[in-house]
């Protein structure tokens, strides 16, 4: 791979990472919430769930989207429903600071199967895949493209994570945490509109 292209990856991979999204969204919502430490596993399974989809990108998934287009539908309809349904769950949760019995941040499984309904990780990893893999050279620029995007995601899930927990400071008081919840979901559910258009 040329300097030129595996710096253009490397500003790809950068943008498409740490761009808010759902991903990004959900992730800071849950370090308001649960702190760093309790969404370590959300963190986890963001970054296992995104490699795993970029793998089957590079495996043939994204040829599947393009000669089945009923399938992205489907995808995106299941997609934008599960989204809306992690909405209501992000406007309707409340800090579980100090609460044994309280809600619980998304787990390693939920994370990682999300990726696949996510509809920013499913463009960059089809576009990743189309841009970045040449035929002569594919094994080395798919080994490549895993790496960056596996450090730039865990880099991201990591800083949008910190900077909740950091935000969960000026948030104890219960009404300002209702309003930050309302407002993520809602701009959880804003992120759907690209995908529906």
């Amino acid at each position: 791979m040329s300097q030129e292209t595996l710096l253009a990856l490397v500003s790809f991979a950068f943008v498409m990472s740490f761009t808010p999204g759902p991903n990004n969204i959900l992730l800071t919502t849950s370090g308001v919430n649960f702190g760093f430490v309790r969404s370590i596993p959300h963190i986890l399974g963001v970054k296992f769930g995104f490699v795993a989809l970029l793998a089957a990108c590079g495996l043939g998934l994204g040829l599947l989207f393009a000669t089945y287009p009923t399938a992205q539908t489907a995808l995106k309809v299941a997609g934008a429903l599960y989204m809306l349904w992690l909405a209501w769950k992000v406007a309707n949760a409340s800090s579980a600071a100090g609460t044994a019995a309280g809600p619980r941040p998304i787990s390693f499984l939920q994370a990682a199967v999300f990726q696949w309904v996510n509809p920013k990780g499913i463009v960059a990893a089809v576009s990743a895949i189309a841009l970045f893999v040449r035929p002569d050279t594919a094994l080395t620029d798919f080994l490549l493209l895993i790496f960056i995007f596996g450090l730039f995601t865990i880099l991201a899930t990591c800083t949008w994570t910190a900077f909740g927990a950091a935000l969960s400071t000026w948030l104890r008081d219960p009404r300002h945490a209702r309003v930050f919840n309302v407002v993520m979901a809602l701009l959880l559910v804003a992120s759907i509109v690209p995908m529906v258009l």
